[in-house]
């Protein structure tokens, strides 16, 4: 999704073409968030309807399968019935775990007198924005550029025969959303130069979104430059409640915390460690935080985490694995390492196929209501936690009480405090209030284990496995697992066995035993990114190669000419009327700034200076963007490129019979920025080659492929690397 702060630099006139529609719309209630869709109708029954979703695998598209609405799936059909038939587009994009996509299914696409509307004046497509995230890309900046509501998902947009977008919004009532169909099929029969007009200038627009100027000249990155946007990246956060300031969601930004721990262990900045983190603690003890089966939800509704919005998100959990991992090493804290087994457990329970993948979400419904399989009533409590002393704390340590700390007499489960500060404060040590506890949690996760569960979304995602993959590794760098690297390799070798083609190219969604769809560029980024760390867990020298191999993927059908940044899809991909870019950070990194984060990754591995100076010239190329930002929070995963580019990498060399002891046993402390390769003999690496000494294990720590002298011991390598 295009961030604002870019869309702000857009012509502000785009809004007022569509004056006609405020007048329209006035009143209306836009929802930008989603929280899950209610349980699947039941199987058994008997249809009266079938449309072209019923051929597609995806969960999102096959719950509009049975609509009266002629739903067609994102293609060639559907466009070419639009322009011989003359219609109007309606691209209406969701995905399985968004609670007002469902609302609005049940409201309007399934009722037989707006689906008669829609079939009669327009053809309409479905899209599952998770599988096809460059559509979403497209007509999310539409929504952006030409409706003053919020966007979201569900994201309805009104597009001409040939895709280019005329108007979008998002969740709209029955009622409104008629009115908004009758407008439409109105003004194009009666104005049809108007819509194209319309069309076109937003196009344009959309066509100019992410597009940087190309300069000449940069100025080096130094220290100073971080220092003064690292200041007001800190400004930005939460230092009570942790997370970005906000008065309404918040929601978790893994890589910008990342940032602020890296950056503290680089400058020594001790307000970027206390913020990263309060926000790690405020979140562990929030409602965000699943506290009876561990993971996270996507966000919460409020500024302290209280209450979530219940669906869980495989690839909030996979990075939030990762920045905890990192967390624990850093600090040694042993409610980290608690929490990453919890979450690692939620996902092997939960989110794991049998042939290695990650599914990609759970629903915050079940039964028809938004988290009703996590939240409880004090008389819930009362019949299952049948000591009476036990009850008492558990219920005062959750904020439990008769009429709820929710909704409708519910309670998330809140922790009031830290474990350490409630135990002191009802006269036990820490360690009997966390034996009680554990014990009062297994009574209600038993209880909890026979509800009915929210729906799982199973189609598993390169990109997003590639995060869950990054986050069992840096689980193993932190903890010693062996389970943990046993999965990650399995996870490892079903993306290369059944997404990784032939040609070197790599599909982006597996699910009921097919892969399918072109990858896109965080595809391939995040995945080469992941297997370039699962190297120095193993020390299998395939999966750097096999990382180089989709880099040089990407490097040939990615990229833009014009500029050193790279395009969003490749040029196999289906053409839509913008090829855009990814640049500013969300969620989830922009797939620029991880590529540009992979390449120096990968020429620390492989030497390949190339890749080096190109990740240097991506850098600069944001460079003026970040720093007139005025919230360079958007922008913290380039932040962590900036840092490797002004504190450069340690190249940690080790050969010799225990190397590969050494070398994990080095990678359990914290390296903010480090790459490590090991051995037992000296292989194909270029860092490794005549190293090798008889009997002897040697660490060698390298800047700039120069190396000091190596050492025997590894207390003397750490002090080589100023850690």
């Amino acid at each position: 999704m295009t961030n604002s702060l870019l869309l702000a630099q857009s012509d502000k006139q785009v809004s007022s073409l569509f004056f006609l529609l405020p007048l329209l719309l006035s009143g209306l209630f836009f929802f930008s968030s989603c929280h899950g869709p209610s349980a699947e109708s039941e199987q058994e029954k008997q249809h009266p309807y079938t449309n072209h979703l019923i051929h597609e695998n995806s969960p999102y598209l096959l719950q509009h399968a049975h609509n009266p609405v002629n739903w067609y799936p994102w293609g060639e059909e559907a466009l070419k019935k639009a322009k011989e038939e003359n219609k109007l587009l309606i691209i209406s994009i969701g995905y399985a775990a968004c609670h007002w996509c469902h609302v609005m299914e049940e409201e309007s696409f399934a009722d037989t007198t707006v689906a008669s509307m829609m079939n009669e004046n327009f053809v309409a497509i479905k899209v599952d924005r998770e599988e096809r995230p460059d559509v979403d890309d497209v007509y999310m900046t539409a929504c952006q550029l030409s409706s003053e509501g919020g966007c979201g998902w569900p994201l309805n947009a009104f597009a001409l025969p040939d895709g280019r977008p005329v108007w979008a919004g998002t969740y709209f009532p029955k009622d409104k959303w008629m009115q908004i169909l009758e407008y439409f099929a109105k003004e194009y029969r009666d104005n049809p130069q108007k819509m194209e007009e319309f069309a076109q200038q937003l196009t344009d627009h959309i066509r100019q979104t992410d597009q940087l100027p190309v300069l000449e000249k940069h100025n080096e990155i130094q220290a100073e430059d971080l220092a003064s946007i690292a200041e007001k990246f800190m400004q930005n956060m939460d230092p009570l409640y942790g997370g970005t300031k906000s008065s309404g969601n918040k929601f978790p930004m893994p890589n910008k915390y990342e940032f602020l721990l890296r950056y503290h262990a680089l400058s020594g900045n001790e307000q970027a460690l206390q913020l990263s983190l309060t926000t790690l603690e405020q979140m562990r003890l929030g409602g965000i935080y699943d506290q009876i089966g561990g993971g996270f939800a996507r966000y919460s509704t409020d500024p302290r985490w209280h209450v979530p919005h219940f669906e869980k998100m495989l690839y909030d959990n996979g990075q939030l694995v990762s920045l905890y991992a990192k967390a624990y090493q850093l600090t040694g804290q042993e409610k980290w390492s608690q929490l990453i087994r919890q979450t690692l457990q939620f996902v092997e329970r939960e989110l794991s196929a049998p042939e290695g993948g990650f599914y990609s979400s759970l629903d915050a419904d079940s039964e028809g209501e938004e988290g009703k399989f996590y939240v409880w009533t004090q008389a819930e409590i009362d019949s299952l936690i049948t000591d009476p002393k036990l009850r008492q704390l558990f219920c005062a340590y959750y904020d439990i009480s008769p009429k709820g700390n929710w909704e409708h007499g519910k309670n998330v489960l809140d922790p009031v405090e830290s474990e350490e500060a409630f135990a002191k404060r009802h006269n036990m040590s820490t360690e009997d209030w966390l034996q009680h506890l554990a014990k009062a949690k297994e009574i209600l996760f038993q209880a909890r284990s026979q509800r009915i569960r929210p729906h799982l979304d199973d189609k598993i995602l390169t990109a997003w496995n590639a995060l869950m993959l990054q986050g069992y590794i840096d689980a193993f760098k932190a903890l010693g697992d062996e389970n943990y690297r046993k999965i990650a390799v399995k996870n490892a070798r079903f993306l290369a066995e059944n997404m990784l083609q032939k040609d070197g190219s790599l599909l982006r969604n597996y699910k009921d035993g097919k892969a399918k769809i072109h990858a896109f560029l965080d595809d391939y980024a995040l995945l080469a990114q992941a297997l370039m760390s699962l190297y120095e867990i193993t020390f299998d020298e395939q999966w750097l190669y096999t990382a180089k191999g989709l880099i040089d993927y990407a490097e040939e059908h990615f990229t833009d000419p014009n500029s050193p940044l790279h395009y969003y899809t490749s040029d196999n991909s289906q053409s839509l009327i913008a090829r855009k870019k990814e640049i500013t950070d969300n969620v989830i990194p922009s797939s620029n700034s991880i590529l540009a984060r992979a390449l120096n990754r990968l020429n620390e591995f492989l030497y390949l200076p190339e890749l080096g100076r190109e990740s240097h010239e991506m850098l600069q190329a944001v460079w003026p963007q970040i720093q007139t930002a005025e919230q360079p929070n958007f922008y913290a995963n380039w932040l962590q490129a900036a840092l490797e580019h002004v504190w450069k990498p340690y190249e940690v060399a080790i050969v010799g019979p225990k190397a590969e002891e050494i070398a994990l046993e080095l990678q359990r402390r914290f390296l903010p920025s480090a790459v490590v390769l090991a051995g037992t003999t000296e292989g194909n690496l270029e860092l490794l080659k005549d190293r090798l000494q008889e009997g002897e294990t040697m660490i060698y720590v390298c800047q700039n492929n120069i190396c000091k002298l190596p050492v025997t011991e590894l207390d003397k390598a750490l002090q080589l690397m100023d850690y």
